[in-house]
């Protein structure tokens, strides 16, 4: 029997949509079991408030999911749904690829008292909505604006052709052809690993890096060698030392503003982490979402490779918007062509409209004056933020440089999952190190997002939790 549905005005979600999540909750739950009857739409309309249409809408949506049989004359019953019993490998490497995911649905759900210092956007009023919105409107009015086809597999030409003009600012020589636009950085990442990478391959990776990633690659079954990061780059050292041992495709790097530390590839560090990709044969992907973060001249892979031997993956949701989702990625001409053939075969195109709406933000002019704005306020973020973790008596190792992050040890403990868990339960969202290690290993430090770590709650947590370990 159906239990009895919350279903609230005031939220921000739309009614079918807190009816189909409520009822299909209900049937993942096994509350609505295969067979049960729900209650006709007339009765359920008049039960819940709401509108018959309403009601019609959210059973059709149920239906098209494969949650309802529709019986006509008969009514709406939970459907018998025959899924295949997962294979106990398989099951696991599902496991273990999203054992990192309650932080996502963690940071994603928005409340006015939560404290969300894990949060890896920055919040909406630091980014130039008013702008996005006008650029928006001003789309839709446009004639030469196709919203209603598809874009072409490249991508929106003149984005591509601007594209090669802030490449060639940062000392980077390219082509448009040479530019693949993708549905954000994620999808550049996943061609990239799609076309090199198959299970059991080994991939080396930042430790600590971006969690999704490894998630994503965990879960394709590739296995994850992690390169210890250090302030001025990966631990070089070490990665020789594993280069010794193992014959890895691909090591995924950032060199500028890295996720979750904020450092900064330096130069001696990158001419020789180029030395060691053409002794060993292997390519670097060099993920650049926070480089329009950083505020000044900064050493990136693809500069000094000139793409040889580097992709370079770039993206605007992090500054413009993350909901367009506007990425890109630059190669040599050869892998350029491929990696579109890759891009055709798994979502044919990109959304044009979105990558017209950045085109217009970048060329306008106000993108450039936006970002020195921000690349000030995240400074002074930064070193806030730094002041409060001192005051608690959390160890900062890696020097302010500005960006969204900073990466805080907490003395004398072991792994900071524990603390997390706890914090959730006073309203504060915490990132434990653990989900940025490479296979999850234990790690005493937290990721700040700094836009959002100032809140007094979040310093009296820390301060108290600190003193008084568990």
């Amino acid at each position: 029997m159906l239990q009895q549905i919350l279903i609230d005005n005031d939220r921000p979600q739309p009614l079918v949509e807190q009816i189909v999540s409520a009822i299909r909750n209900q049937i993942d739950d096994r509350v609505l079991r295969p067979g049960m009857r729900l209650p006709p739409i007339r009765r359920f309309a008049e039960t819940q408030g709401v509108s018959r249409f309403t009601v019609v809408e959210a059973y059709d949506r149920l239906v098209a999911q494969g949650y309802l049989d529709s019986r006509r004359g008969s009514g709406f019953y939970v459907s018998t749904r025959q899924l295949a019993e997962p294979e106990a490998e398989d099951l696991e490497r599902v496991e273990r690829a999203i054992d990192a995911a309650w932080l996502m649905r963690e940071i994603s759900i928005e409340s006015k008292d939560r404290v969300n210092a894990a949060s890896g956007s920055l919040p909406a009023d630091w980014m130039e909505e008013d702008a996005v919105m006008r650029k928006l409107r001003q789309l839709a009015r446009d004639p030469g604006t196709r919203v209603t086809s598809y874009g072409t597999p490249q991508g929106f030409a003149p984005l591509r052709e601007q594209l090669q003009l802030r490449l060639a600012e940062c000392g980077v020589r390219v082509q448009p052809s040479q530019i693949l636009l993708t549905y954000g950085a994620t999808q550049a990442l996943d061609l990239v690993a799609r076309f090199f990478l198959k299970t059991g391959d080994t991939v080396l990776v930042d430790d600590p890096g971006y969690w999704n990633v490894f998630s994503s690659f965990r879960l394709q079954g590739f296995r994850l060698l992690g390169v210890p990061r250090l302030a001025d780059g990966p631990d070089l050292d070490a990665l020789e030392e594993i280069l010794h041992r193992e014959k890895p495709r691909i090591f995924f790097t950032q060199s500028v503003l890295h996720n979750p530390t904020s450092s900064c590839l330096s130069p001696a560090a990158a001419f020789r982490l180029l030395q060691l990709a053409d002794k060993h044969d292997f390519l670097l992907v060099d993920d650049d979402i926070y480089g329009d973060m950083y505020a000044g001249a900064a050493t990136r892979l693809a500069s000094l490779d000139q793409l040889q031997r580097v992709i370079h993956v770039g993206s605007y949701s992090k500054t413009i918007s993350g909901n367009l989702r506007v990425g890109f990625l630059a190669a040599r001409a050869d892998l350029a062509r491929q990696l579109t053939d890759i891009k055709i075969t798994t979502t044919l195109t990109s959304p044009e409209f979105a990558e017209r709406m950045v085109h217009a933000m970048l060329t306008e002019g106000h993108y450039r004056k936006y970002l020195e704005r921000l690349q000030t306020r995240l400074l002074r973020a930064t070193e806030r933020c730094h002041r409060m973790l001192d005051r608690v008596g959390l160890a900062t190792d890696f020097e302010p440089l500005g960006g969204q992050f900073v990466w805080a040890r907490l003395p004398g403990m072991r792994d900071t999952t524990a603390i997390a868990r706890r914090a959730l339960e006073h309203g504060i969202v915490l990132a434990p190190g653990s989900v940025f290690r490479a296979n999850g290993q234990p790690s005493d430090y937290l990721r700040f997002n700094v836009a959002t770590s100032s809140h007094p709650r979040l310093e009296r947590f820390l301060a108290e939790a600190l003193a008084r370990p568990e």
